[in-house]
């Protein structure tokens, strides 16, 4: 199986034959195959997961999951990393399509992160503490692991920054700035406490003279999706819509957080959303599929994009029925393509990265 190139026979296919043909392979192999969703998933893809939910969600259910022979995870390629090191070793985790990646993943790897804390050590001794989103390598996990940190997802990040301040003098904290940022400046810690690791120049940037008052270090990355917000959105939503509540994810940026009503992680959006009352308004500043998907399923609430110009995740998007058929019917047919597989001395370090995050996680 080409891990890069959906065979022809795929392309031609009407979206009633795939639905059909899916249907029928999830029948055929029933317990022995589980299909994990992410709330960015485009809807024709999620109408056959057998659970949705955000990284969090989908960790703890791999790690729970001691049955299915076959995980099909229709997310992106840390996320069927993170399920292949939490299951068992008779269980095969695939992707869909090699191609979704995590452009923020991307943003930091291991040599870089390595580099960054030999640097670092130098600056500041043995007074830090790593935390790594989960959108991020396996490597980077492991890294965080073997130097005592702990994962985080945006639902337990306040927790687990929390924790870190116990553990260590100062935080660490990638691959995500924006995540960092807004959840200590959450838990009180002032902007100018905060530097920034450039791993493209190899230094800090911080403002101030005294080095010593950095609390926490933010790795220069981002999520271009929610990267994608901004001050004048939020200008323009308040004036066409003055009673509308703002609702962002905290992996936008500090000014757009701040100038909201409110932030919080997928899960926490999707459970705002559903408990809201009948007729209340909101512009809601997260991944396009995952708010068209609310818009249609709340339709007694006014629920807009809070850039309506905003495309979806485009590296979530590559799974579609295609290539989710097309992973079925390789498993269907006895074969393996796509399999996603860590290191065993990999999976061992991150998994006390992820075992750290899973015990401070409700």
């Amino acid at each position: 199986m080409d891990s890069s190139m959906l065979p022809e026979q795929y392309k031609t296919l009407t979206n009633s034959e795939m639905k059909n043909r899916i249907h029928a392979i999830k029948e055929k192999l029933g317990e022995d195959l589980f299909i994990p969703g992410h709330h960015y998933q485009r809807d024709e893809v999620i109408q056959f997961a057998d659970t949705v939910g955000d990284s969090l969600q989908l960790a703890q259910v791999a790690a729970a999951n001691k049955k299915a022979k076959h995980i099909v995870f229709c997310g992106v390629h840390f996320m069927a990393e993170t399920a292949d090191m939490l299951t068992e070793d008779g269980q095969v985790v695939y992707l869909p399509d090699m191609r979704a990646g995590c452009s923020m993943a991307d943003m930091a790897n291991i040599y870089q992160t390595e580099e960054a804390w030999v640097e670092l050590q130098k600056l500041f001794g043995d007074t830090i503490i790593p935390l790594t989103y989960v959108n991020s390598t396996a490597a980077i996990k492991a890294f965080t692991g073997r130097n005592g940190g702990a994962c985080v997802t945006s639902s337990n990040a306040k927790t687990l920054v929390e924790w870190a301040f116990t553990q260590k003098e100062r935080l660490f904290f990638l691959p995500d700035q924006h995540l960092g940022r807004n959840t200590a400046f959450d838990l009180g810690v002032p902007l100018d406490q905060m530097a920034i690791w450039n791993p493209i120049k190899g230094e800090l940037e911080f403002e101030g003279d005294d080095i010593e008052q950095i609390k926490v270090i933010l790795w220069k990355g981002h999520c271009s999706v929610h990267e994608g917000f901004t001050i004048y959105n939020i200008r323009e939503v308040r004036k066409k819509y003055p009673d509308m509540n703002i609702l962002v994810h905290p992996e936008c940026s500090r000014e757009v957080v701040a100038l909201s009503d409110d932030f919080g992680s997928t899960k926490y959006i999707c459970d705002v959303i559903d408990n809201a009352p009948a007729g209340s308004s909101w512009a809601i500043g997260t991944e396009m599929n995952l708010v068209k998907r609310l818009i249609a399923n709340h339709p007694d609430k006014h629920i807009i994009s809070l850039n309506e110009n905003m495309c979806p995740c485009l590296t979530m998007n590559r799974i579609d029925l295609p290539h989710l058929l097309w992973a079925l019917e390789t498993i269907e047919h006895g074969k393996q393509g796509n399999v996603i597989e860590v290191d065993e001395l990999t999976t061992q370090e991150a998994i006390l990265s992820l075992n750290r995050m899973l015990q401070h996680s409700s």
